[in-house]
């Protein structure tokens, strides 16, 4: 178990109630009775609620309380109002901070419950996909605009169907839980058909029905489908999507363009012919990096697009996990920021039938 230790910035905060109460007392012990500065003892409690539990704010209004007596007597106020008003004023302020507290706490734990069932959420749409697939080694990166969230409008899936490994990584038209519920009827509807359809073609078009059911208006879905199965090559359907980036052995980079370009998911179901399939070839070694274009179109403080094709060499570690990770950690320097884009990435690596784990890439 991991013990998590406290930070400078957190002490400081626990600490600050009784600093406030003991530079209280240290100043009107040195400015003298003629003074006053025994009002201000209730910063400690205010402090306490701000930023402590209810129990720890009433402890520290109990010493406050103790600390105004003791002050009082010292300045000789309660022979006049000012020592009881001084009083009053510390456990007004203790009894409001209590509930301050209380009230911070039940919204805490809400938040939490929130955030739990938002996780279980997340886990459900976008699964982790297999380390391994066949002779492929997958690793993913989802890095979502929003602040606080794992998902968002992109999508991805791998499936070990009878068919082959079958791919996809897909982009949702627009942010928030719109998007979110999109790529939850597009991944649902290529998980079941990836096993049931005998060509990629008709994967397609299964996904296109079933988007175009369920998508309203002008909204649409761009996507690329892969499929890679036992003869040394990758299968490819474009809807509207950026080309994937193929690393050869040596090295060189492919960007394999579909023959003619296709609508995006949901704007194809109205007699429009959809996306022909297109052949690559993909051997032992080489990598396939599917992304969107939350990748391609970040860009850095001068405005300049995020150069993947110069950044490939990043994907050099032995470990798939590894490479997308220093991919991803260059991407984020780039923006010097958060992006303004979800930016989804997957890497396959083929590794074939007792083919080593290296990737040479120079």
């Amino acid at each position: 178990m991991t013990v998590k230790r406290p930070t400078s910035s957190s002490v400081v905060l626990f600490w600050m109630p009784v600093a406030a109460m003991v530079v209280v007392a240290a100043a009107d012990v040195l400015a003298g009775p003629g003074v006053g500065f025994l009002p201000l003892v209730s910063l400690g409690p205010a402090f306490a609620g701000l930023l402590g539990g209810w129990r720890r704010t009433a402890l520290i209004g109990v010493v406050a309380l103790v600390l105004c007596v003791g002050l009082g007597l010292y300045d000789g106020l309660f022979e006049e109002r000012r020592g009881f008003t001084a009083m009053a004023s510390v456990a007004g302020v203790t009894g409001v901070g209590i509930a301050a507290a209380v009230m911070r706490g039940r919204r805490e734990v809400e938040l939490a419950n929130v955030r739990s069932i938002a996780e279980v959420a997340q886990r459900v749409l976008l699964r982790p996909v297999p380390r391994t697939a066949g002779p492929l080694q997958a690793a993913v990166s989802y890095t979502s605009a929003v602040a606080e969230a794992r998902i968002g409008g992109d999508l991805y899936e791998v499936v070990a169907s009878p068919h082959g490994v079958r791919v996809i990584v897909g982009d949702v038209q627009g942010k928030g839980l719109t998007a979110v519920e999109t790529a939850a009827v597009v991944l649902g509807a290529f998980r079941e058909a990836a096993h049931d359809e005998p060509d990629l073609v008709g994967l397609g078009e299964r996904l296109e029905r079933s988007v175009a059911r369920e998508l309203e208006g002008e909204k649409f879905v761009t996507a690329v489908l892969a499929e890679i199965a036992s003869d040394r090559e990758v299968v490819f359907l474009n809807y509207g999507h950026p080309a994937p980036m193929v690393v050869r052995r040596d090295g060189t980079l492919d960007f394999p363009r579909p023959p003619s370009y296709a609508l995006p998911l949901g704007l194809g179901a109205h007699g429009i012919e959809g996306p022909k399939p297109h052949r690559v070839a993909f051997a032992p070694g080489e990598q396939l990096l599917l992304y969107t274009d939350g990748v391609t179109e970040a860009r850095d403080e001068g405005g300049s697009f995020y150069p993947l094709g110069e950044r490939a060499h990043l994907l050099k570690d032995p470990d798939a996990h590894g490479a997308l990770e220093a991919l991803r950690a260059d991407l984020m320097r780039h923006t010097a920021g958060p992006l303004h884009d979800d930016a989804a990435m997957l890497l396959l690596r083929y590794h074939g039938h007792g083919e080593g784990k290296s990737v040479p890439i120079e």
